[in-house]
This record gives structure tokens, C-alpha cells and sequence, in this order.
């Protein structure tokens, strides 16, 4: 298997949408395209909500990734969990679609012998590793976030220092929704660095509605322009493979 790069939208909010379009019809877009979408809901005294939780499980489902609800202290260690929960998804699937052509439909890795799954399961291990990693990042702002907001940057740094330890290259952008004027506004654009982080978060000022489907939206055009740039440079992404 050709070395390639995984794609992600890592969306992290404490409400329901209440402007613009379907979040999880525009989910299951992004998965379509090879991306996966998964939601972590962040909450305090269990504000979330029933319709929230649901909000956030079938984007996340739409999205073809994981969906967690976690208090505020427990958010770097899932931000963590959760992006490589989603990596190793979409590895097994690549290796089951390979799977099915070899061995022929039905077929996956649970159905191989022991000695063979296990040399299998080593080489998704250290796909995990090697492959690269795209991340757009997907910040709710709104008014109720306003103190969750320290540690969600924390959160991300450490997510990055932990990408970085890979083998794999690994860069980022940030989003953050709503803006002044409009549904989203681009912080970072695509990055290595993790100053930028700091940097983004020191400008952000919390308020307004939750355009939680314009701003998902948002996040898969930033992986289109990404992937013209790679198509140009004559690197296919794995993601979009992970897809068909």
C-alpha cells in the first residue's frame, strides 16, 4: 500500500446548531470525499442536552467517525483518543477493501487465520505511525463556550505535540465559528507549527449563533483547495481512497 495521508474534521462545540443547513447532511458530504468527521461535545454541569447529544452522534455517524461528550477536564486526552481512533478506522478499511479483491467479497481481517491477521494488524499499526495527517479543526465560539475556550487550545496542543511524534507528517487549520459577519472565519490555514495556535486563540472573541453546517461546509472546501495543491504536486491522499 502506497503511502499517502489521511483526512480529518475534528468539530468541537457544546450546542445545537441553530442557523443554516443539515450539519450531518453535510457530514455525510465530507466523508463522501474521503474525509472523516468526528465530534467531540464539550460540557459543564451536563448542559448539553438531548438534543445536543444527538446532534453530535449523527454528524459524527454521517461523518463515518467517532463522537464523544466529555467534561471540560477530560478534553486533551479524547482529542487525542479520538483522532487516532479515526486513523486506525480508516486503515482497516483501506486493508478490508484490499481484502475483498485478493481473497474475494465477505472477506475482511477477522476472517484471516491467526498468524495472518496478526501480521496484518502490525502493518495498520504502523500505517498509523507513517502516514500523514491532515486535520481541519473546527472551533464552536459561541457565547457559551466562552470559558471552555483555554482549555480547548490546550487540548489541541497537545494533540499536535503527539501528531508530531509520528513518523508521519502532520499538519492542521483551524476554523472557528461564528465570525462577526459571517458563519466561519479561517484562523490558521494549513500548518505544522503549534505557535499559530496560541496565536489564533488570543483573537478569539465568543459570541453569537451556532452555524454548526456552514462552518462543516466550510471545513471540506478547505480540504478541496489542500487537494488541488496535492493533486499538483503528484500525491494522491489516502483518505479519499479510504472512501471509494
Amino acid at each position: 500500500m502506497s503511502k499517502g495521508t489521511i483526512r480529518q474534521i475534528l468539530l468541537i462545540t457544546d450546542g445545537c446548531s441553530n442557523v443554516g443547513e443539515d450539519p450531518a447532511a453535510i457530514a455525510a458530504l465530507a466523508k463522501e470525499q474521503g474525509i472523516t468527521v468526528n465530534v467531540i461535545g464539550v460540557i459543564e454541569n451536563d448542559s448539553i442536552g438531548e438534543q445536543g447529544r444527538m446532534e453530535i452522534e449523527a454528524i459524527a455517524e454521517s461523518g463515518g467517525g467517532f463522537s464523544r461528550i466529555v467534561y471540560t477536564e477530560e478534553l486533551s486526552k479524547t482529542v487525542q483518543m479520538v483522532t487516532r481512533q479515526a486513523m486506525t478506522q480508516t486503515i482497516y478499511g483501506v486493508v478490508n477493501r484490499e481484502l475483498h479483491s485478493i481473497l474475494g467479497s465477505g472477506k475482511e481481517i477477522e476472517d484471516l487465520p491467526p498468524e495472518k491477521r496478526g501480521e496484518v494488524i502490525e502493518v495498520v499499526d504502523e500505517l498509523g505511525e507513517t502516514l500523514d495527517l491532515e486535520v481541519c479543526i473546527l472551533v464552536d465560539t459561541s457565547a457559551s463556550m466562552k470559558h471552555k475556550l483555554p482549555t480547548v487550545k490546550e487540548s489541541l496542543i497537545d494533540l499536535s505535540l503527539s501528531m508530531r511524534a509520528r513518523t508521519g507528517d502532520y499538519s492542521y487549520s483551524l476554523l472557528a465559528f461564528p465570525a462577526k459577519r459571517k458563519d466561519t472565519a479561517k484562523l490558521i490555514d494549513w500548518t505544522s507549527k503549534m505557535k499559530e495556535l496560541t496565536n489564533a486563540f488570543n483573537k478569539l472573541t465568543p459570541g453569537g449563533v451556532t452555524p454548526t453546517g456552514p462552518a462543516l461546509r466550510e471545513s471540506v472546501e478547505m480540504f478541496s483547495l489542500r487537494k488541488s495543491r496535492r493533486r499538483w504536486m503528484g500525491d494522491e491522499p489516502f483518505g479519499e481512497e479510504a472512501s471509494n
